[in-house]
């Protein structure tokens, strides 16, 4: 049977076209007891709107010589602790993800919710009134809430880890395989004692990825030796960290502030003379320095593409299963390592009959750092 149409619905129920698409619609013009039957009516036959050809079709009648450009909606969170990278970081997500909505016949334009932005409740009404059906939620630095958005209306997609309210698909950098891939170049490089230090927010917000990649590449790399990551709730200055550097001895440092190269100058290493710095974050870094960039211009544009998909399904509300798309990091060269042309020290042969020791660490435990081993 063919599919039913918004005319065959309305041949049907023995009303005009333009009655059945007003309750359809929700615009408030049609008798309480009139969209009931037309809802119980489409949904009896199976019918389902097709928003992109009812926004097309609203664009052209507003004007007959313009191009169709449907709107979607970047949705800020406001949150007055966010760390100042996180700013940079939402501008080129933004940037990546209104540029593929161009190239797919899209405008995105950005909305601030909460703090000195608009309530989220409010946000829904704008939303709906600019004919908005896509959202594209940019990621929180705390759990984010936006369920009061009236998602039966709404396809979305969020830019980072998950989102349990309410649980959306999701588009990520996939920081687990960028910290393995960052340890493996450094073994290549010859460094043998990496250590990591980072906020314990910025790990926890990504579900520990930086930690256990840290900890698994380690515990299964050989003589690849193992150095306490040092977490923080309130970040690290450089006394806490210039007793951890030399109570480690790492001969390269992984880390998101790069004020860490001042900090391991000043406690005598010569960078990249005898240790090395690698930022986590390249967009963090005040001096130049070898890290990570996370991609977050690509993420925006995987994101889009993914919202305009379910736009073309015709999918909307909160998802039954939520997918999780992550995307690699890129590995940025830099002179706070040794060059990438250098030789690689020697690997040294682990001794007949020993195996290497894979007791996990237990963070912040003095007897468990003693056992630490130590060089210098």
């Amino acid at each position: 049977m063919a599919s039913p149409t918004l005319r065959s619905l309305a041949r049907s129920l023995g009303l005009s076209h333009a009655t059945v698409s007003a309750a359809l619609s929700g615009s408030g013009r049609v008798k309480p007891a009139t969209v009931r039957r037309v809802l119980d009516a489409a949904d009896a036959a199976g019918y389902r709107a097709n928003p992109l050809a009812s926004a097309v079709m609203s664009e052209v009648r507003r004007s007959r010589n313009s191009t169709f450009r449907g709107l979607l909606a970047a949705v800020d969170i406001a949150e007055p602790d966010r760390p100042l990278y996180a700013v940079r970081y939402h501008a080129d997500l933004v940037r990546g993800a209104a540029e593929r909505a161009a190239d797919l016949g899209f405008k995105l334009e950005t909305f601030v919710a909460g703090g000195d932005g608009v309530p989220v409740h409010r946000l829904d009404t704008i939303l709906k009134a600019r004919g908005v059906r896509g959202v594209v939620l940019l990621p929180a630095w705390n759990d984010p809430d936006v369920s009061r958005l009236d998602w039966g209306r709404f396809a979305g997609v969020y830019t980072d880890y998950a989102i349990e309210r309410p649980a959306l698909h999701s588009v990520y950098p996939d920081h687990y395989r960028a910290m393995m891939m960052v340890l493996q170049h450094l073994r290549t490089l010859g460094y043998e004692r990496p250590g990591m230090f980072v906020a314990a927010h910025q790990d926890e917000r990504i579900q520990y990825r930086w930690q256990a990649a840290y900890l698994a590449f380690q515990s299964n790399a050989g003589r690849f030796a193992r150095v306490i990551p040092t977490l923080k709730s309130t970040g690290l200055d450089a006394r806490e960290f210039t007793r951890w550097f030399k109570r480690n001895s790492p001969d390269v440092v992984l880390g998101h502030r790069t004020e860490a190269v001042d900090w391991m100058r000043a406690a005598g290493a010569g960078v990249p003379e005898t240790h090395g710095f690698v930022c986590l974050n390249v967009l963090m870094k005040h001096i130049p320095c070898a890290g990570l960039d996370l991609q977050p211009n690509l993420v925006g544009s995987l994101a889009l593409e993914q919202l305009v998909a379910q736009l073309h399904r015709n999918e909307f509300g909160i998802p039954a299963v939520p997918s999780s798309t992550t995307v690699p990091a890129r590995w940025i060269d830099g002179p706070t390592v040794r060059p990438c042309d250098a030789r690689p020290r020697a690997a040294k042969p682990e001794p007949a009959g020993r195996k290497a020791e894979m007791t996990p660490l237990a963070f912040g435990a003095p007897a468990a750092r003693d056992r630490l081993p130590r060089t210098g």
